[in-house]
């Protein structure tokens, strides 16, 4: 079979560059999904290279590329493939009010129907292995300036739930909710700092905290089915208006 192997999409930047990079550093060769972002992955490559793993990279565009056929070419070049990591996001903001069919078609068609699908021909071609899927803290709130966004995310995180026990017992199929990690560039840092003072940990996450939770998934054969929020208690800070938190009195 060789050695073990893990297919991780958008594993070329951001947050999918850490775990491509994590997951060769456990041992695994990596299937370097990429669309975009040729000139990162091929960085990236070169970095899990240097770390003695096998890498190569399989361009795939998720709104018009055939799914199954990036599964194949995984298991195919990689026979030991084991893990399916779904970290490749698109996202764009809007409310209700402003989005439209096509907004509505791009998440969710990268969102949600492509890490089902993923994991639909991934469990077509893997005896044994796990899927994890990367989703937002977001979906513990219903914040409307992000909806279209918010609901793939949130389709996602119930699919995990859902494919654990379809694929349940071969595959173990989890999630991990990053919250403030790695803010976009556009943020300023004044909005960072509001951010973490609604962390119940008063600070901010960094990669690290990722992927030790990626390696608890990774490790520990009786879990599946579960979300793991990452966000220093963001999640669960949601003190509702009570009597004795009434300003008025």
């Amino acid at each position: 079979m060789g050695n073990p192997a893990a297919l991780v999409t958008g594993g070329a930047t951001r947050l999918g560059r850490h775990f491509s990079e994590a997951l060769a550093d456990k041992g695994f060769d990596i299937a370097l999904h990429v669309n975009s972002s040729r000139t990162e992955a091929e960085e990236v490559a070169e970095r899990i290279r240097s770390k003695g793993r096998d890498c190569e990279i399989l361009p795939c565009n998720f709104l018009e590329d055939p799914l199954d056929a990036l599964i194949a070419h995984a298991k195919a070049r990689f026979p030991g493939l084991c893990v399916l990591l779904n970290s490749a996001s698109a996202y764009a903001p809007a409310p209700i009010a402003q989005t439209d069919l096509a907004m509505l078609e791009t998440q969710f068609r990268v969102n949600m129907f492509t890490p089902l699908l993923l994991t639909r021909h991934f469990a077509e071609v893997v005896e044994h292995g796990q899927v994890i899927n990367i989703i937002d803290n977001k979906v513990a709130y219903h914040q409307y300036p992000y909806a279209a966004y918010l609901l793939s995310k949130k389709s996602l995180a119930d699919m995990t739930r859902m494919a654990a026990l379809e694929f349940a017992p071969r595959l173990r199929i989890n999630g991990i909710a990053p919250g403030v990690v790695l803010p976009a560039s556009q943020r300023s840092s004044d909005y960072v700092q509001w951010r973490i003072e609604g962390i119940p940990v008063d600070h901010q996450g960094n990669p690290a905290h990722l992927v030790q939770a990626l390696y608890y998934l990774l490790d520990n054969a009786f879990v599946t089915g579960q979300v793991l929020f990452v966000d220093g208690g963001e999640s669960i800070n949601l003190v509702g208006r009570h009597s004795e938190n009434y300003p008025g009195e």
